[in-house]
């Protein structure tokens, strides 16, 4: 096949899974618009594959995506996506806007939070090592470049939220115990670092971060009493928080 062998099909193919992606340090990014963010971007971008260059056949090989699009790219992940313990603190500023992703496992979930951080300016968001991997092929389609703009660390959350807590900050979360928020006073960030949690699809927020969580809140439903779904999708509590934290800053 023109411009690629079979033996660089089969790397690039393999990168669709975890396994290899952690091994090599690589990972895949297809649209045209992507791979050009990617290029303009601090990622080191390893190899950019055109359809037009390679053939129709092997760019379907090597794609992700069942209507293949005409540019694909191999990039190498960022050296800040894994966070020692020890780093942590240096990572968190004396003032700023922090999300904490507590064992987020859809894929669509986590790169539309991206999409929302990288919205409204959120200073970096730090996750469980359990949480979907930023770089699984889904992930990063669904961020729309924002994986590109982002800082996402995987590190010790209950950690993070103590380092914010030891500056003199606030660590948010949502409950259904929690006070209403857009009657509660908070702080923005401003001043002092703000983390607000989002917990799991299912579960919620785990024991460990809700233990260190000094503000609990509540996006009450309209009506009041209505007595509506059960939660909100954690993508959609995201953007809600992060908005009215930031229309207050």
């Amino acid at each position: 096949m023109a411009g690629i062998s079979n033996n660089d099909i089969k790397k690039v193919k393999a990168l669709q899974q975890k396994k290899f992606r952690d091994e090599s340090g690589l990972f895949i990014v297809e649209g045209e618009k992507m791979v050009q963010e990617a290029i303009a971007s601090p990622f080191d971008v390893e190899t950019v594959y055109h359809k037009s260059d390679i053939g129709e056949e092997a760019m379907k090989r090597i794609s992700a995506l069942a209507n293949p699009s005409p540019a694909l790219a191999v990039v190498r992940k960022p050296s800040y996506t894994y966070l020692h313990k020890d780093e942590i603190s240096a990572t968190v500023r004396n003032r700023g806007l922090y999300l904490a992703l507590d064992s987020i496992r859809d894929p669509g979930n986590l790169g539309t939070i991206l999409r929302i951080a990288d919205w409204f300016g959120v200073d970096a968001v730090f996750a469980t090592n359990d949480t979907v991997d930023l770089f699984n092929p889904k992930v990063v389609q669904a961020t729309m470049g924002a994986i590109f703009r982002i800082k996402m660390h995987y590190t010790d959350l209950p950690a993070a939220a103590e380092a914010v807590l030891g500056k003199g900050g606030k660590v948010y979360g949502t409950f259904l115990d929690g006070q209403d928020m857009y009657k509660k006073e908070l702080e923005t960030g401003k001043e002092s670092p703000v983390m607000i949690v989002i917990g799991n699809e299912s579960e919620g927020i785990s024991k460990a971060m809700e233990a260190v969580v000094s503000d609990r809140l509540y996006i009450p439903p309209h009506p009041k009493d209505s007595p509506g779904s059960e939660s909100l999708n954690a993508a959609i509590a995201t953007a809600i928080t992060v908005a009215e934290f930031r229309r207050r800053f």
